[in-house]
């Protein structure tokens, strides 16, 4: 007989509701995570790139960037949530609450706060909010996903449907910005970008223009990275029966790659404020190459910060097309298939003058 000590992950059946799950491995984030991360996306981003450009900033070193925060925090969850998923269906309430410095340790928790069994019969959706903390008990990160997972017994009976009422948009006055964070001198030069807070407007749409293939040991590099379990990333020998045939990439990939594409065009937006929702709204496969547009979808002060803005913006990845027309949805409505990722977000700019 064989040995039971292996982890087979949950399924749709074993989740109930206000159940906490408290995730293995915590990890501490060093410099050549960064490294490695910039390896990946090249993002540009001066404040996280230098450490003598955030402590101009008033920060005692280059921050970790926000979505490779994300990513681990989210990687520890996988395991527990994850495992036997069909698709990681969409976030929201995502906000980046402390920064993250190399040599810091962070740790993820999740409850589950949503069921709901598909009329199939064979999956439902699992709603969870889950919180990273560093190794001073500070919660960096706190979000909500929701991913459709299988049933293991499809005669398991469906448990009463709950859904959690979630915001729309993250409220500006919610953001938690460093005490000590001073935006009052950026250097434009330095920073790459001459745009500031103020020289954005409402409705605005910006074509990032380059575009980055995807190659099949990035993804797969990438998904480890953040210590990201899911099978159908990695093993091919599962994913050849599979109806895509092939490993599919890891939606945060894509995030990460169109948030360092908008540099161009975006190149003071150092930090991501709060993200309200997002959808993979295509599959992307090694081989595709991702341009990014993004529309300005409003502005915002930051409570008690003269220095500092918020734009909330609408970032579209795209794979195989170029952005020059601002591929979305048809009149008809039906959404443009080569776009892969809607993702809609805040972030956090200098403002001109102070």
């Amino acid at each position: 007989m064989g040995s039971t000590k292996t982890n087979p992950g949950n399924y749709f059946e074993d989740f109930k509701l206000g159940q906490v799950l408290n995730h293995a491995t915590p990890r501490t984030i060093t410099e050549g995570d960064v490294s490695l991360y910039t390896a990946l996306y090249g993002g540009r981003f001066a404040l996280q790139s230098a450490d003598s450009f955030a402590i101009d900033c008033g920060l005692q070193a280059a921050p970790i960037d926000d979505l490779l925060v994300f990513h681990i925090v989210f990687g520890k969850t996988v395991p527990d949530v994850s495992l036997n998923a069909v698709a990681n269906l969409g976030y929201a309430d995502v906000r980046f609450l402390a920064p993250v410095y190399p040599g810091d340790s962070v740790q993820t928790t999740s409850e589950v706060i949503g069921l709901k069994e598909n009329s199939n019969g064979k999956t439902g959706v699992v709603y969870v909010r889950s919180t990273g903390t560093n190794q001073l008990g500070e919660v960096v990160l706190d979000y909500v996903r929701w991913v459709m997972v299988r049933k293991k017994d499809v005669d398991a009976p469906a448990p009463e449907t709950v859904l959690p009422d979630l915001p729309e948009v993250v409220d500006p006055a919610n953001f938690q910005l460093p005490a000590d964070l001073d935006f009052s001198n950026v250097d434009a030069t330095l920073s790459g970008s001459p745009h500031f807070f103020d020289d954005y407007d409402v409705g605005e749409k910006i074509d990032h223009v380059d575009g980055m293939t995807i190659e099949e040991a990035e993804h797969m590099m990438a998904t480890r990275l953040y210590q990201n379990t899911a099978k159908v990333h990695f093993n091919q020998h599962m994913m050849k029966d599979d109806r895509m045939g092939r490993r599919l990439i890891y939606g945060g990939h894509i995030i990460s790659l169109a948030r360092g594409l908008s540099f161009n065009g975006l190149g003071n937006a150092f930090f991501i404020g709060a993200i309200n929702g997002g959808s993979h709204t295509a599959p992307t496969f090694a081989g595709d190459t991702i341009f990014a547009w993004s529309e300005v979808l409003d502005k915002a002060d930051i409570p008690g910060r003269s220095d500092a803005g918020a734009l909330r913006i609408r970032t579209l990845g795209v794979k195989n097309a170029t952005c020059e027309d601002f591929p979305d949805k048809g009149e008809d409505g039906k959404r443009d298939p080569n776009v892969v990722l809607d993702l809609d977000y805040w972030v956090i700019l200098p403002k001109a003058t102070v």
